[in-house]
């Protein structure tokens, strides 16, 4: 700072000068050639005189310091003092001369490069109407410089000298009170106004690198409580896999122990999957692969951190897909189930059609082959429906119009369409509780108490009954079907909500079913965030709960 102040000073001082001694040569030069041009207008207006009273013998014995022209209208030289008339070329197109002719009087001036020399011209209308000029030369600027140069190099060297030194001191006093300056709390010691604008600037940096630094505290206060609150495991690695960052979920979910900062992340997990998502990352591109850890399922996705083009290392993300994997088993166990259970009537039906056709059934027995392929129908539709149902409840765009409905009054309902059943099969079917009312939608709870008490019906004795109760529970209203069937064995209680499992195939196939109604229930629960209970003793008979 102090060489450029002191650059910046000596240079002022020296651009300062050279304009001085530039405009005072200018302005003395113009003042001497106005002065000359008034001297040349007397001398030419003596020697007019003299022209005009004595003629052309007054230039016998003329002595005089300028040089004198006389010009005929025409242009051509009629004498001169200095040169042979004869041999001078015409000056009718001299400026001079062709303004005096037209005004009376005429000057100019003329430079010659070759002399370094300018000549100044001053022209006189005679009565006669010839010109008389006057002239003589004046040394040019440069001409002037030229015969300075000595006592102006000796000036320069002492004007160079002396602004050396007054920068120098200048530089070194302007640049110590800020040197001495303290940043962390800068103050001025002395009154230096022309400071007072660094200081406050100085003031204000530092207030706004504090609130930065804060607020960049903050931001990492921010992103650590984020990232130690995410299930998901984050890790942050530079450009040679050495972590940056992360989160104790990764060390939960990869069962590793904490690491030293910069220590590598294939240190975490040595799967070659592992290393090859992290090698993928790093070289640019997007990265993913499933991960399996013990019992549980995790994805992981590798990002690459990017700046000017360059990768400067990744992000990774483990997810917990366990649930999801799961569900994806699950799907497949359905997709397999319902390809059986559709299998077994089609063939059926198949069967029955084809010994129909082929003329192999005797006539009185078409009838009972015809029902046969009628009750195979009715199951496949049953079938079918349940499948449709389940299939909307676990479509998440499936939001139908939820309204108020009386629990009590649908089980009614319920036990009314199903009174032909139960008198079929010699069961009591009755409704119990002081009744009790939801917000749900009242299809999903119709098919839910149905296939309750439909289940209740079927797997009862011959002379069994079942009760429908309705009441309000300790945490809201609460629907129960209790009946005195055959029962649950204790090692399929936990798994009859299961779609397509059956607890006794053989039975199940007499009494007809699709192995999905008490699926529909639980499907129908979760719906409406209600809990379903079951309790069951074989040969004793089985209760189901709702709680909503």
């Amino acid at each position: 700072m102090t060489t450029k102040i002191f650059k910046s000073t000596f240079l002022t001082g020296m651009a300062a000068l050279l304009a001085c001694v530039a405009l005072f040569f200018g302005v003395l030069y113009q003042y001497f050639e106005a002065r000359l041009f008034t001297e040349l207008k007397s001398e030419a207006a003596y020697a007019a005189q003299g022209l005009e009273t004595a003629g052309e013998a007054y230039f016998n014995g003329l002595k005089i310091g300028e040089r004198i022209t006389w010009v005929a209208a025409d242009g051509t030289v009629l004498y001169d003092n200095e040169a042979d008339a004869a041999t001078m070329e015409n000056h009718a197109d001299r400026q001079e001369i062709k303004a005096a002719l037209e005004n009376g009087s005429g000057q100019s001036a003329r430079y010659s490069a070759t002399f370094m020399e300018k000549t100044l011209y001053y022209a006189l209308r005679l009565t006669d109407g010839t010109v008389l000029r006057v002239s003589c030369t004046q040394n040019t600027v440069g001409t002037l410089l030229l015969g300075m140069l000595s006592p102006l190099l000796w000036i320069l060297v002492a004007v160079l000298i002396l602004s050396a030194v007054l920068a120098s001191r200048l530089a070194r006093r302007i640049t110590r009170p800020i040197n001495q300056m303290e940043l962390e709390d800068p103050k001025l010691d002395g009154d230096y106004p022309e400071l007072t604008p660094l200081v406050q600037k100085l003031r204000e940096q530092n207030f706004t690198i504090h609130r930065q630094m804060e607020e960049l505290r903050r931001k990492r206060e921010e992103f650590t409580a984020i990232t130690e609150n995410m299930s998901e495991g984050f890790i942050l690695v530079d450009n040679k896999a050495a972590m940056l960052s992360y989160n104790s979920s990764a060390l939960r979910i990869l069962d590793s122990s904490p690491s030293e900062e910069g220590g590598s992340v294939l240190a975490l997990n040595r799967s070659e999957e592992f290393r090859a998502v992290v090698s993928e990352a790093l070289s640019g591109r997007h990265g993913e692969m499933l991960l399996q850890l013990g019992e549980g399922s995790y994805q992981i996705i590798a990002n690459p951190v990017t700046a000017d083009g360059q990768v400067t290392g990744a992000v990774l993300v483990i997810l917990d897909v366990t649930e999801k994997e799961q569900r994806d088993a699950l799907r497949r166990e359905f997709t397999a189930n319902v390809s059986h259970e559709l299998k077994t009537p089609l063939t059926s039906i198949s069967g029955f059609a084809e010994l129909i056709r082929d003329g192999l059934v005797e006539k009185e027995k078409i009838g009972e082959f015809a029902g046969d392929i009628y009750d195979e129908s009715r199951r496949l539709i049953a079938l079918v429906e349940d499948i449709i149902k389940l299939s909307r409840l676990d479509e998440e765009s499936f939001s139908p119009q939820k309204e108020t409905v009386d629990l009590k009054a649908l089980a009614a309902e319920v036990i009314a369409r199903l009174q032909g059943t139960a008198r079929a099969r010699n069961v009591t079917v009755t409704l119990a509780g002081e009744g009790a009312s939801v917000e749900g939608v009242r299809q999903i709870l119709d098919e839910m108490v149905y296939n309750l008490v439909e289940n209740a019906i079927k797997y009862n004795k011959d002379g069994g009954s079942v009760t429908v109760t309705v009441d309000v529970g300790d945490a809201g209203p609460r629907l129960a079907v209790a009946d005195t069937g055959i029962g649950i064995p204790y090692q399929s209680q936990n798994r009859v909500f299961e779609r397509f499992y059956r607890v006794d195939k053989s039975h199940s196939k007499e009494v007809g079913g699709t192995g999905l109604g008490l699926s529909i229930v639980k499907h129908g629960a979760i719906y409406h965030d209600a809990r379903v209970s079951l309790q069951s003793e074989p040969d004793r008979g089985t209760t189901v709960t709702i709680d909503f």
